[in-house]
């Protein structure tokens, strides 16, 4: 298991980052948890930038505090929602998985938010051992800004990592996407961890994680799921700047 980047890595990540995310002040060299309260931690790494009334610009949110633990077991699962998305678009009923012209998408703002995910996540040592995603266009372009956020942070994280895709993620309640989430819980049920390097990484979508879970999760946002106890949640990981969007979440 990984359990922390090397001190040059970290450094050249502030290079990576936006000049609007640019950092004055040099940065230390080592990731950063922190307790905000009884129940809810942060993680944020040392490349970082700060705003000028000295809150990060990024870093990652996880509740219970008590799951901090966990979040570093080869044997879990992070069941990922897709990250933010164009709600001006609504898919069609019958609308092709791979068809990206005619579906909501992310939004450049939400990839550039999965990119830093990525990055935090290698920061902090949580790499997935193994990958599975949605064939629907906004999950495919969360794997992709996801993996870039990752090889910046380290150029070899997904060296050893299976990136799949599975059509049994796809979304329900459309004609050409998953009648039901069956095998969805055969694929996360059967994950011991065996021979990986880190956790089971799953991105799908709202309906799909609702209707195994009955959890409402943000765009990008994962739980955290225990597939020894029965696929319990153990609790949720996702940014800071995560916010309930207009399709799933009433706007008050």
């Amino acid at each position: 298991m990984r359990r922390a980047l090397k001190t040059a890595s970290l450094l050249s990540l502030a290079m990576l980052l936006p000049t609007s995310l640019s950092a004055q002040t040099s940065p230390a060299a080592t990731p950063e948890v922190s307790q905000i309260s009884t129940h809810l931690g942060t993680m944020t790494a040392s490349f970082v930038a700060e705003l000028e009334e000295g809150e990060p610009v990024t870093s990652l949110q996880f509740e219970p505090w008590q799951m901090l633990d966990d979040l570093f077991r080869d044997d879990i699962v992070l069941l990922m929602r897709h990250g933010p998305t164009d709600w001006s678009k609504r898919d069609p009923a019958d609308v092709a998985p791979d068809d990206c012209e005619n579906q909501r998408v992310m939004t450049e703002e939400g990839k550039q938010q999965m990119r830093e995910l990525g990055i935090l996540m290698v920061a902090n040592d949580i790499v997935p051992g193994r990958i599975a995603v949605s064939q629907w266009c906004r999950n495919q372009q969360t794997l992709d800004a996801l993996r870039a956020g990752m090889l910046d942070a380290d150029p070899k994280a997904l060296d050893d990592v299976s990136i799949q895709t599975v059509p049994d993620l796809n979304l329900l309640l459309s004609l050409q996407g998953a009648p039901n989430v069956t095998a969805m819980r055969k694929l996360i049920s059967a994950w011991s961890g065996d021979g990986a390097s880190g956790p089971m990484l799953v991105i799908t979508h709202y309906t799909n994680i609702a209707e195994l879970t009955e959890f409402s999760v943000y765009e990008g946002e994962m739980l955290v799921v225990d597939p020894k106890r029965d696929n319990r949640v153990l609790g949720y990981l996702r940014l800071k700047s995560a916010a309930p969007d207009i399709g799933h979440f009433d706007p008050d």
